[in-house]
């Protein structure tokens, strides 16, 4: 048996070929891919997987431009972190899916579901995938433009563009203006993150920073890069070594 992981974190995907050989027969060959690019490419030359495993926000897109590109009559599932827009989004199109942060049991019952109705799943599902990436598309356009914060006594709109950065502190969400002052947002910075929009890159699992107060990067120990802002911060934020090729390939996209 052959399965493909996709995802770009290398420390999850390692997770999660961990758990899924705990179940999956002895013999099961597993590869990793780690981008829209990769996967598109790779699919394209090899012979297709009996499963994949996928993440839905890789570093260079949604992973359903994968499976809009390139034919693939495979049963995926997807690992997601996403809102219930896009949960509402697979179960209209008929596509297995399993919530992060995931368990054992959640991977070895979707993994039951597909040895149960592998001779079923044969079918052609590039339109599905092409009409969720229009659904979340037309979400994205109707995006968050500001975020509620506490100050003092009140709740305040602030705008997502006058935040330079989102962070985690003594277990407390926190963002840091372009003006530089503090304010206590209702949401947790995993869900900042998902209406922040491009503009806002997931650096490491404390900080959400804008591109827009990056002055440059510095090389931090071996293939991690520090921040400099052009606002103050007493702390040093690292880009994650996980997450440094997604970095700097968000540097150059153009928003």
């Amino acid at each position: 048996m052959n399965i493909v992981i996709i995802e770009d974190e290398r420390v999850t995907g390692e997770e999660l070929e961990a758990s899924i050989r705990e179940f999956a027969p002895w013999e099961t060959e597993i590869f990793h891919l780690r981008s829209v690019r990769d996967a598109v490419a790779y699919f394209k030359a090899n012979p297709h997987p009996d499963l994949i495993f996928c993440d839905i926000k890789l570093g260079d897109g949604l992973s359903f431009e994968i499976f809009a590109a390139v034919e693939i009559s495979v049963p995926v599932i997807f690992c997601t972190a996403y809102d219930e827009f896009a949960i509402k989004a697979f179960k209209a199109n008929g596509i297995d899916y399993i919530l992060k942060p995931f368990t054992s049991e959640m991977l070895e019952e979707a993994y039951q579901r597909y040895t149960s109705l592998k001779d079923k799943l044969t079918i052609k599902v590039s339109e599905k995938y092409t009409h969720i990436l229009d659904m979340l598309s037309s979400a994205e356009s109707r995006q968050a433009g500001a975020i509620l914060v506490y100050y003092q006594d009140r709740i305040m709109p602030l705008k997502l563009k006058e935040i330079g950065l989102m962070y985690i502190e003594n277990e407390i969400t926190q963002v840091l203006t372009i003006q530089g002052k503090t304010y206590y947002p209702n949401k947790k910075l995993e869900d900042l993150e998902k209406i922040s929009g491009e503009v806002f890159f997931r650096v490491n699992r404390q900080y959400l920073v804008n591109r827009n107060v990056i002055v440059d990067v510095s090389s931090f120990f071996s293939r991690k890069f520090s921040l400099n802002l052009s606002i103050p911060f007493n702390n040093k934020i690292i880009v994650s070594r996980d997450r440094t090729p997604s970095f700097l390939e968000w540097l150059t996209r153009s928003v």
